[in-house]
């Protein structure tokens, strides 16, 4: 934490753990694998590997392919084998998103997973499966109804910047019930103006540059993790 706000990294592999969690001020990691598919549910060896190299807040992502958020059965159930796997394994929380084809929050399926999540007394958060679904409104008065802790979006756009009016409505509207957790192309260069246009005192970001090895892939920068930290502490 960093003047009062929380910082969440994005982490896609050990390394991204490792380099995340060597930055006293990072506060959480979202676990994921396949950061250039969006982040999906990383390796049981992954969460236990990550559990022993830190005591930071660990909150793993399940999310069994890329795409939408409409599942089969089969992937509902491969969800809740995974995410009861994780909180057995120290797991401080599960990141996920359901959706019905019209649009709306999968209601049945979001209420089973918090109460999954608390039972192990741990943290149910939606993802931006939120900014996917139709009525963002709607959307978070059934997350309410659920009991979900909090929820990541960009309020709805491709990145935080043009999605500031609508965090800041839902921040200001319904942030002393569920908390709103702006992510999306969180940088140096909009970390501390995302913080005062919304009034939302915690960030998540994946910090990542590409690297090479036959082909792109993404690991998480401790220079972008730092350039964010210093903008915030000005």
């Amino acid at each position: 934490m960093i003047n009062g706000i929380t910082i969440e990294i994005c982490c896609g592999s050990y390394d991204d753990v490792l380099t995340a969690c060597a930055i006293p001020e990072v506060d959480r990691i979202e676990l994921n694998c396949a950061l250039e598919l969006g982040g999906l549910t990383p390796s049981f060896s992954l969460m236990r590997a990550a559990r022993k190299a830190t005591d930071k807040k660990i909150i793993a992502m399940v999310r069994p392919r890329p795409a939408g958020f409409c599942y089969t059965e089969t992937e509902k159930e491969m969800m809740f084998a995974d995410a009861e796997v994780f909180l057995k394994n120290g797991a401080d929380g599960i990141v996920f998103g359901f959706l019905q084809e019209d649009g709306s929050v999968d209601e049945a399926n979001t209420r089973k997973m918090a109460e999954l999540i608390h039972s192990y007394q741990k943290e149910a958060v939606f993802h931006k499966a939120f900014d996917a679904a139709e009525d963002p409104f709607a959307a978070i008065e059934t997350l309410l109804s659920c009991q979900i802790d909090r929820i990541l979006t960009s309020g709805k756009e491709d990145s935080v910047i043009p999605g500031f009016p609508l965090l800041k409505t839902l921040h200001e509207t319904y942030g002393s019930c569920i908390e709103i957790l702006p992510g999306g192309g969180v940088s140096a260069a909009n970390a501390l103006q995302t913080v005062q246009e919304t009034g939302i005192r915690q960030l998540h970001m994946s910090a990542k540059s590409s690297l090479h090895d036959l082909e792109d892939y993404y690991a998480v920068d401790a220079e972008k993790i730092r350039a964010v930290l210093h903008v915030l502490s000005e």
